[in-house]
This record gives structure tokens, C-alpha cells and sequence, in this order.
């Protein structure tokens, strides 16, 4: 394939823009190459300023569950865009998604739109100190809630690509609120939670985690957090940024069966706009200024033409729930052929990771935490992503983010991408 504009465009960007990007996964540093610049997508297909086209499996990072460019969630964002863009007053639409919300997931009694998946994991971690007057917070090693300060502390997907445990600028006080326990380890919470006696004001966690590649919680361990902070007076927040409405229809919650305090949303809450949300019970919501104490605000909170994409994306998935068994299905497909191929892989509904292990008995060994996922090959991993690039299939850049699969993906589409990995197999035993 030819990257001449990609290249240009890189070099320019470099210039211009930190590392040429705007999210550093998006640099490729990760895989020994330089980015490709998208133009166009169109359901299951990338199309880069060069003219290439490539299978996308990365969806905008989980919002193309229906595909890119949608014709009716396009439609709706036009009508809209002609009434105005932003307004900074409240809109019927905002009411009308507000009520989406519940109808999907009931916990959520009351909900407030923000912009990204960062504001609205910092504003719930807000709210629980508010509700409880504690300050302290556990969360998970390997689990990502976005770039606040208090919170990047052990998580996962684009510091681990870079091997960075933690960022600089940020104060040592903002970090030392933060406790960090080990994801599917029942008595490292424990620990904390009894160290710490009083002072947790919630347990934070990715319900499935997919920021250290996709990894499942244990059987009972949701169960066990849900108990365990009830047992200690404090709240459970579902980082739902990527499972939201991607697991099922009712997200974790509904996958699971295990409820939280607090919920996150982002990426297919708002349809491939901008647009989070956050949101729980009528008690703990009612802190939220204006009615409570716990201040937060933003300007294009709820602007009208995320809502609207957001709308549309939701009802599609309410009038056709079969798309979750059918993606379910195509997901299941590749997760058998990375098995064949002799990988550890992990699967959550649409959602899946294949990992390169290393070391004794590598082939089948399980990836349940950060330390399991930190042993993989990256090497390994960034000769099959070239090798998958190079015949047009683009994966995550990175051994540590997931696998998406959307309803455009058609069978024929998912046979040929288990021809590509067997493909890659095969090449590597051959070499």
C-alpha cells in the first residue's frame, strides 16, 4: 500500500501537534510505524487520505457498533445541525435521552450529560466523595477512567503501549487519594478496604475491563465488590465508558447481573459524537449542583447535535436487539480462530482481545490482570498488526486495547479476517 499523504500529513502534523496526534495510541510508536490519516468511513471500512480501504475492528474505539456514517444517525445529525449547533440552555432532546438512559438501564434514575469519557468518570469519583464525605477511592491496576489527575495512577491502554506507569504533572497529593488494588483479586481490596477503614468513598472499576486488553472478571468477583462495599459504607462506580450499551443493551448491569451506585457512559451513549454521561440512584444524583453540594457544569453539556446522534443510535439498538446476538456471534467466530492459532484470547459479548503470552506453557495461559497482560510479546503483537495492516485489516495499535466488532462487519468479512490471522500463523511457522 502507498502512504505518501499519510507520510506528508504526519510530518506536518509532528510540527503542529505533540507527536503528530491528538491521543497518543494513535502515534502506531507502539507497532514501528508511523500513522495512516483516515479521510472517509463507511459501515465496516476505513478509507485513508492515500486511497486505502481497511476492515476496521478499532470502530472510533467502540462507538461503530452499528458502523460508520449510519445512514439514520447521519440524517438526524444533519436536520439537527441546521437548527444550531450549540445553544447553552436546555433542549426537549436532552429530556428525551435522559429517559433513553433509564429505559436501558433503570439504576440510572437520574443522569447528567457531560462531554467525554474522562469528565464523566472524574465527576461520579466526585460525587461518591460528596455523598460520602470520604476521600479516598480504590481502583484497579490496568483499569483506564481517563486522564484526570487522580486517576492516572496504574491504568492501562495507552501508558502501558508507552510503558509509562503514571504521568508527570501531577501532584504527588492529587495520586495519594488513589488506592490501588489488583483487578480480580478479591483479598487486595479487601485490604485496603480494612487499612483504610472509613475513608474509601468507592470502589472504581472497568466491570469488564478492556484497557489492558479485554479481561472478564472472575465468577463472583463483581458479586464480591458490590458486597464489599456495602459492608463498608461505600459506592460502586461502573466505569461503563466502553461497555456501555456494547455488552448489551443494559450494559454491564444486564451482562452481569451485578448493579452499581454510580455509572459511567460514553462512546455509544453519544452515537460517535462527543457525549458522556453520569449517572445513579435519585439519593446519591441529588448531591449534584443545583440541588446538592458537588459542583459541576460545562457549557456544551448536552449539546444538541451529540444528543441527537446519541438518540438515534439508542432507539436503533432498542428496535433491533438482535444486533447484540448477531455481533456476539461474529465476535465468538474470530475469538475461536485466534484459539486455533494458538493464542490466549479473551471475549466479552463484542469485545475481544487476542494476547501474545510469553514464557512456559504460553499457548492458553490466562490473562484475569495487569500483570498478566504486561507479560505479553509486544514484539510478537506488532509483527501481526503489520501483517494485518498490510492486507487491509486495521486492529488496535497496541497489545492493550480491544478488539471491536460492529453489526456492518457481515459474516463473509469476519471469514476473511480468520483467513488473515491463520494466514499470520501460518507464515510465522513457515519462517
Amino acid at each position: 500500500m502507498n502512504y505518501d499523504r499519510s507520510e506528508q500529513l504526519y510530518e506536518k502534523a509532528r510540527k503542529l501537534i505533540p507527536g503528530g496526534v491528538n491521543s497518543p495510541v494513535r502515534a502506531f510508536r507502539a507497532v514501528g510505524r508511523h500513522p495512516f490519516f483516515v479521510e472517509r468511513a463507511k459501515g465496516p471500512w476505513l478509507f485513508d487520505a492515500d486511497g486505502n480501504r481497511f476492515l476496521d475492528y478499532v470502530c472510533s474505539w467502540g462507538p461503530g457498533i452499528l458502523g460508520h456514517a449510519h445512514p439514520k444517525v447521519v440524517e438526524a445529525v444533519r436536520r439537527v445541525c441546521e437548527g444550531g449547533l450549540t445553544f447553552g440552555a436546555p433542549t426537549a432532546r436532552e429530556v428525551e435521552l435522559a429517559e433513553l438512559i433509564n429505559a436501558c438501564v433503570p439504576d440510572v434514575e437520574m443522569v447528567r450529560l457531560v462531554s467525554s469519557g474522562t469528565e464523566a468518570v472524574m465527576s461520579a469519583v466526585r460525587v461518591a466523595r460528596g455523598f460520602t464525605g470520604r476521600e479516598k477511592i480504590i481502583k484497579f491496576a490496568g483499569n483506564y477512567h481517563g486522564h484526570s489527575d487522580g486517576l492516572l495512577v496504574k491504568a492501562g491502554s495507552g501508558l502501558m503501549t508507552q510503558s509509562v506507569p503514571d504521568s508527570a504533572g501531577v501532584p504527588a497529593g492529587y495520586a495519594g487519594s488513589t488506592l490501588t488494588a489488583v483487578y480480580n483479586d478479591e483479598e487486595s481490596v479487601r485490604a485496603l478496604m480494612e487499612e483504610n477503614h472509613g475513608q474509601v468513598a468507592a470502589v472504581l472499576v472497568e466491570p469488564v475491563a478492556a484497557n489492558m486488553g479485554v479481561v472478564p472478571p472472575v465468577a463472583g468477583f463483581l458479586e464480591f465488590l458490590r458486597r464489599i462495599t456495602k459492608e463498608y459504607g461505600a459506592l460502586l462506580i461502573f466505569d461503563e465508558v466502553i461497555t456501555g450499551f456494547r455488552l448489551s443493551l443494559g450494559g454491564a448491569s444486564q451482562f452481569t447481573g451485578v448493579h452499581a451506585d454510580l455509572y459511567t457512559f460514553g462512546k455509544i451513549v453519544g452515537g460517535g459524537m462527543p457525549l458522556a454521561a453520569y449517572g445513579g440512584g435519585r439519593e446519591v444524583m441529588s448531591c449534584v449542583a443545583p440541588l446538592g453540594a458537588v459542583y459541576q457544569a460545562g457549557t456544551l453539556s448536552g449539546n444538541p447535535v451529540a444528543v441527537t446522534a446519541g438518540i438515534t443510535t439508542l432507539k436503533i439498538l432498542m428496535d433491533d436487539t438482535g444486533i447484540y446476538d448477531r455481533i456476539d456471534k461474529k465476535a465468538r467466530r474470530l475469538a475461536e480462530a485466534f484459539g486455533d492459532a494458538g493464542l490466549t484470547v479473551n471475549r466479552a459479548g463484542s469485545l475481544l482481545s487476542a494476547f501474545f503470552v510469553t514464557g512456559q506453557n504460553a499457548s492458553g495461559r490466562k490473562v484475569e490482570n495487569y500483570e498478566d497482560a504486561c507479560r505479553c510479546d509486544r514484539e510478537a503483537f506488532a509483527a501481526y498488526f503489520n501483517h494485518m495492516l498490510d492486507r487491509g485489516i486495521y486492529v488496535a495499535p497496541s497489545q492493550f486495547e480491544a478488539m471491536f466488532v460492529s453489526d456492518a462487519h457481515s459474516d463473509e468479512l469476519i471469514e476473511t479476517t480468520c483467513g488473515a490471522i491463520e494466514a499470520w500463523i501460518g507464515g510465522k511457522t513457515n519462517g
